[in-house]
């Protein structure tokens, strides 16, 4: 489906599969407060892979258009923790500064890097969430420093979260979560600011890759760059609907069994990207 050559029946199929991603993404966002791009990027690296885009492209355009729908996703989740007192503004207007200054960082490596590597660095970055899921020890269960980070710890931190966030193609809500639950925030504030920081990290994000990609003849129809529009829509227009029910969720159930299953997931998942690594 890239070129010039449209198949009507695949972009249906297409878009059947990434509504069904959209509907987990919003979910996720709403109950872990993250921009759903660990369940985006995979699927889009899958779907896209099975309708032929071009390998050369093809992490480029996952990771640019999971930024863009995180947008729409974190958006929607914010508001849902907002209406409940749950999202800490100040916390977010002190590192988005930051928070935008890595993601840039991050689109200039990203410039400069191949798929391949794009790969190996979502790999990696999954697993250790995905541990950080499994084994709630790595949640601080009681206050470990006295406040929020300010000055250059707050400046590496947010720079670090940024730029992380943007060569993966997520929101960085489970890092943001840690730090505030650390910080002695209650749970389901860090849920909620985790949920501004993807909007103010994914705006910036996206915006670069489809900068990024301009020029590029390979890109799969319906693109602007590293951002495909119909995937964007596809999976934006379910996440909008499951994306309070997530934050309901996480206002009402006791997440650790959830938690672990999604990291069970996230291991897989990574495990999966790294044998496509190995043979594409």
């Amino acid at each position: 489906m890239s070129g010039t050559e449209v198949d009507y029946v695949q972009i249906a199929q297409l878009i059947g599969v990434l509504m069904g991603a959209g509907l987990a993404a919003g979910f996720v966002a709403g109950l872990f407060g993250i921009g759903g791009g660990f369940v985006v990027v995979p699927a889009l690296l899958l779907v896209f892979s099975f309708f032929g885009v071009d390998a050369d492209v093809l992490t480029h355009v996952a990771i640019g258009t999971s930024l863009a729908t995180i947008v729409v996703t974190s958006s929607r989740s914010v508001h849902a923790h907002s209406k409940r007192g749950a999202v800490d503004s100040k916390i977010i207007r002190d590192w988005a500064p930051w928070l935008v200054f890595g993601v840039l960082v991050g689109l200039l490596l990203a410039r400069y890097m191949d798929g391949r590597s794009l790969k190996w660095i979502f790999a990696i970055g999954v697993f250790l969430m995905g541990v950080h899921f499994i084994a709630p020890v790595m949640q601080p269960k009681k206050q470990v420093f006295a406040d929020m980070p300010k000055g250059l710890a707050l400046a590496g931190i947010a720079s670090f979260l940024g730029g992380f966030s943007a060569l993966l193609g997520i929101g960085g809500g489970t890092i943001a979560v840690l730090v505030m639950t650390a910080c002695g925030r209650p749970i389901h504030q860090a849920v909620g600011t985790a949920a501004g920081f993807g909007v103010i990290i994914a705006m910036p994000g996206a915006v670069g890759f489809a900068l990024l990609g301009l020029g590029e003849t390979t890109l799969p129809f319906g693109s602007i760059g590293y951002v495909n529009l119909i995937a964007v829509v596809a999976i934006t227009s379910m996440s909008f609907i499951t994306a309070p029910l997530g934050a309901r969720a996480a206002h009402s159930l006791n997440a650790v069994a959830l938690k672990r299953v999604f990291g069970v997931y996230l291991v897989l998942t990574s495990a999966i990207v790294l044998q496509n690594t190995f043979i594409s």
